[in-house]
């Protein structure tokens, strides 16, 4: 699975440019006043998080959708199995004493 970032994407389909004109348009039309440097980072990286609010701030700057903004790759990702990983083995039984069985440890 693999998410896609594409602000820049869709702030160029709306010919915005610049991480300042995105950030002004942020302000004026979501009310939402970031730092230039946290722009810049929106803009140029792919976020590892995005706050829900600051996702709903773009799409009201940019009059867009979230599907505008990413990609999702649903695509099952295979597991091999590790030759290193083995199964726990089970607890063993209770032993019986006298045919009493133990009380559990």
């Amino acid at each position: 699975m693999h998410i896609r970032w594409k602000l820049r994407m869709a702030a160029a389909q709306r010919e915005v440019w610049t991480g300042t004109q995105l950030r002004r348009l942020l302000a004026e039309r979501a009310g939402l006043r970031l730092s230039s440097a946290s722009v810049s980072a929106l803009f140029t990286k792919e976020p590892a998080q995005v706050k829900l609010s600051t996702l709903l701030a773009l799409c009201t700057a940019l009059e867009c959708t979230p599907n505008d903004l990413f990609d999702v790759d649903t695509t099952p990702v295979a597991q091999s199995a590790s030759p290193t990983q083995t199964a726990a083995a089970p607890p063993a039984p209770a032993r019986s004493v006298g045919g009493r069985s133990m009380p559990p440890l």
